[in-house]
């Protein structure tokens, strides 16, 4: 007798409420966001959980974060929900005839956790185009779009040297929060000032200028923490401070809840004078964009627009 596979017996609708409350960290703004009730979307998660036998959400008195699972989980959520959606458009609408390349600066941090997910989708409903990365530093991307050796960048403007030689669209603002260990002494708070942070040893990446991000708001309110430890990796600030190393500050961004160790990361909120990472479309002012590119920046500013 062969044995019987029982089907997963979730919805698209559960997954969007899913994906809602994992951005939004609350089950009141998910519901907002999804024009439900808040019992609709606590109902959809429960009935997650029983399908997969597994807790998917942690409940705090800040909201909600990801378990181990639930960050798993929403990996493969996405991609349902993204092949859901091309399967809705595509056979209804003709692809597009546009064709050629074009060539896009990013750094490191841009790149990888925000540039590189919108190329492949762009490039699915534009096959016969092709979107080319080039990874430089922020003075070789100057350089490179002033020289038309790309057409356009994708950058922390606030790292921009000389702003106004570009074009500028502001794309995404991404919150910068406090990242600590689980049991961490300030674990439990909503939100810390930079001089509670100040009393921990201080995990400082050099990538993307970093360094230099952070000395500003630290000059600002005119403290410095105990101890810098300073890395070019960003993996080994995860595994540092999930392992209690020290403390460090960065964006949403590059946040992730879980060290590769499987380790817990708790981010806390800081307070408004420590400004969001900003990350923005810049093309040069003597150089027009060909029409490839044009319709790759249009993608992303409407991309940037629908993840916010």
């Amino acid at each position: 007798m062969s044995d019987f596979i029982s089907p997963l017996r979730f919805t698209l609708r559960q997954l969007q409420y899913f994906d809602a409350v994992a951005r939004t960290g609350q089950i009141s703004l998910a519901a907002t966001e999804m024009h439900v009730t808040q019992s609709t979307v606590t109902s959809a998660i429960a009935e997650l959980e029983r399908a997969l036998d597994a807790p998917l959400l942690e409940r705090h008195r800040s909201g909600v974060v990801l378990t181990y699972a639930g960050h798993l989980f929403l990996q493969q959520a996405q991609t349902v929900l993204a092949a859901a959606h091309d399967a809705a458009r595509q056979p209804f609408k003709a692809l597009q005839e546009l064709e050629g390349e074009v060539r896009v600066a990013a750094s490191y941090t841009v790149l990888g956790y925000f540039l590189v997910p919108l190329i492949a989708k762009f490039q699915k409903n534009y096959p016969k185009v092709q979107v080319i990365p080039v990874e430089l530093d922020r003075q070789q991307i100057e350089q490179a779009v002033l020289a038309n050796e790309v057409e356009m960048a994708v950058v922390i403007t606030s790292n921009l040297q000389e702003r106004k030689r570009f074009h500028e669209i502001g794309l995404v603002q991404s919150p910068r929060q406090l990242w600590v260990a689980q049991g961490h002494p300030l674990e439990g708070q909503t939100q810390v000032s930079l001089e509670q942070v100040a009393q921990y040893p201080y995990i400082l990446i050099s990538i993307d200028e970093g360094e230099v991000n952070a000395v500003r708001y630290w000059q600002a309110a005119g403290i410095n923490p105990s101890t810098f430890i300073k890395t070019s990796s960003m993996e080994a600030v995860r595994e540092m401070v999930a392992l209690n190393f020290g403390v460090t500050i960065l964006s949403n961004m590059v946040y992730r809840p879980w060290s590769l160790e499987g380790k817990r990361i708790h981010a806390i909120r800081l307070p408004a004078s420590v400004p969001p990472m900003e990350v923005g479309l810049i093309t040069s002012k003597e150089h027009a964009l060909s029409s490839v590119a044009e319709r790759f920046a249009a993608y992303l500013s409407m991309s940037a627009k629908q993840m916010s």
